[in-house]
């Protein structure tokens, strides 16, 4: 015959296991991303780099206008999905026509897929029929670091007071491949509309996709 306390004790214990075992009552809540710096969420990291004119721009030169920036390689398959089939230069177009300033960031260290200097620089958005604000450049991967970027295109919508409304992918379509654009939900251009709209920012993180950034000593 079991003792009492003994009894009481193994009851306990099957309402615990059974309690951990059963489904929560309240609604899932989806989990936030955890943020590994500033350059993810909230403050957006100051920085100045050359552009491929040579001349040094910093995100403090466009305080009061909506900043989007975009790391790019055009050697990445994903980064040419993109841009074979237009679709970032008409997203680029219709930002800047809307005077949104569009940064283009190129991270990739010397020696690397999609790193440019002088000359090949500079040709860089004829020859990818680019439509954005400045092609800036970051050999040292300081600014992709700051940000948290991680892979190609990975991208970033700052409002005018210097806050990040959004960080990540692009769309929720992670491949490389062009047909997978129809139908795809565009996060830079919701979150643009939202902020034209004086709305909430719908998405404010996506997980990015595409090459790996190929910061110095990672490639």
């Amino acid at each position: 015959m079991i003792r009492l306390p003994i009894l009481a004790a193994v009851m306990f214990t099957l309402a615990a296991c059974q309690q951990a075992e059963a489904p929560a009552s309240a609604p899932a809540v989806e989990a936030v991303p955890a943020v590994a710096n500033a350059g993810q969420a909230g403050v957006a990291p100051a920085f100045t780099l050359t552009d491929s004119e040579g001349v040094q721009r910093s995100l403090s030169d466009f305080r009061g206008k909506t900043v989007v920036i975009e790391w790019t390689n055009e050697g990445c398959p994903y980064v040419q999905k993109h841009y074979s089939s237009g679709a970032m230069q008409a997203l680029q177009r219709d930002a800047v026509g809307d005077d949104v300033v569009w940064l283009t960031v190129i991270s990739s260290s010397p020696g690397t897929q999609g790193y440019v200097e002088g000359e090949e620089a500079r040709a860089w958005k004829a020859r990818n029929s680019a439509h954005s604000t400045y092609l800036l450049l970051d050999p040292e991967g300081t600014v992709g670091k700051a940000y948290g970027a991680m892979t190609t295109p990975d991208m970033r919508v700052i409002d005018g007071e210097g806050r990040i409304l959004f960080a990540g992918g692009i769309d929720d379509r992670p491949t490389n491949k062009v047909e997978d654009l129809e139908g795809a939900n565009n996060f830079v251009r919701a979150a643009l509309d939202d902020m034209e709209a004086g709305r909430p920012i719908r998405t404010a993180y996506a997980q990015p996709y595409g090459c790996s950034i190929k910061y110095p000593g990672e490639a």
